[in-house]
């Protein structure tokens, strides 16, 4: 080997070492802005989370509130730190010399595929996002989802369950909601509408409304879960025969449903005690009172 032939490849392998040396610099400066860009990603969530449960927390729903922020706080962590390191390897890869258009190609193809095949998922798992974070319903309501009144029994990001009356579960995925309406969303309304003979003395019926609805609430069984003193807003309408008396009781969250039952039974005895219906001589109501359901 001549001493040319030897410079030349003393030169060469010189050249891979710093070309080489310098792809490993380029690599550890974007391992190292990258953990920099994740610590910021970390800080920025954490505050926005802080945020987020600050503007939404109510009360005793606090609690609920701080979990369902931290997991969707914990779900966008893992979306964009992924979406992070997975472009790094792929500048890595691009360092040490490695073609990555194929990859970029094939990712890009798959991507298309997997988006058109699951554009549903997609659209059911943003809605459900938005849903959980505006906190528009939680397990325990009872809602009303596309005209279908039941008990929320589960929340996801991709689904709502409903339980009916007769016990039958209904399955909403969120990007098919096209209503929603929440029943016992920081309170609830018992409304109430008597409908009597068109000849009745309204006035009595108004003032025999208001005792027997002061009396549920001054029990110590009721205090608790009615809000407010009955409102009786008046007659909401009348034709030849009858007129319709409406009223409501501001209650606990899902509690309308026992507190407008028992008004009910009690001014039903209430009026045929004051001579108000056809039938004055029906006896007093029973002492005995429903038990209510746990708050």
């Amino acid at each position: 080997m001549t001493a040319q032939t030897s410079e030349a490849f003393v030169a060469r392998l010189f050249g891979i070492g710093v070309d080489a040396l310098q792809g490993l610099i380029r690599i550890a400066i974007i391992i190292v802005l990258a953990y920099i860009v994740t610590q910021l990603m970390r800080a920025g969530l954490k505050k926005l989370e802080a945020f987020l449960i600050h503007a939404t927390a109510r009360g005793e729903d606090t609690l609920a509130t701080t979990k369902r922020i931290k997991t969707l706080s914990s779900v966008m962590w893992t979306l964009s730190c992924g979406l992070l390191w997975f472009i790094v390897a792929l500048v890595t890869l691009s360092q040490i010399g490695v073609n990555i258009g194929p990859i970029l190609a094939g990712a890009g193809v798959v991507g298309l595929a997997v988006g058109f095949g699951a554009q549903h998922l997609v659209r059911d798992l943003v809605s459900g996002f938005f849903l959980l974070i505006e906190n528009q319903i939680r397990v325990g309501d009872i809602a009303i989802v596309n005209n279908t009144t039941g008990i929320v029994e589960g929340v996801t990001f991709r689904t709502v369950m409903l339980r009916d009356q007769t016990g039958v579960v209904h399955v909403f995925p969120n990007g098919a909601i096209t209503t929603l309406a929440n029943a016992t969303m920081d309170w609830s309304a018992a409304a109430i509408d008597i409908t009597l003979p068109f000849r009745v003395d309204t006035d009595r019926v108004m003032e025999l409304m208001r005792r027997v609805g002061a009396e549920m609430k001054a029990e110590k069984e009721f205090a608790s879960v009615i809000l407010e003193s009955l409102e009786v807003f008046g007659i909401e309408n009348f034709t030849e025969t009858t007129v319709t008396i409406k009223a409501r009781f501001k209650t606990q969250p899902a509690q309308q449903y026992v507190v407008g039952r028992e008004f009910r039974r009690r001014l039903k005895y209430a009026l045929q005690g004051a001579g108000l219906l056809d039938n004055p001589a029906t006896p007093a109501a029973p002492n005995a009172k429903p038990a209510l359901p746990a708050s």
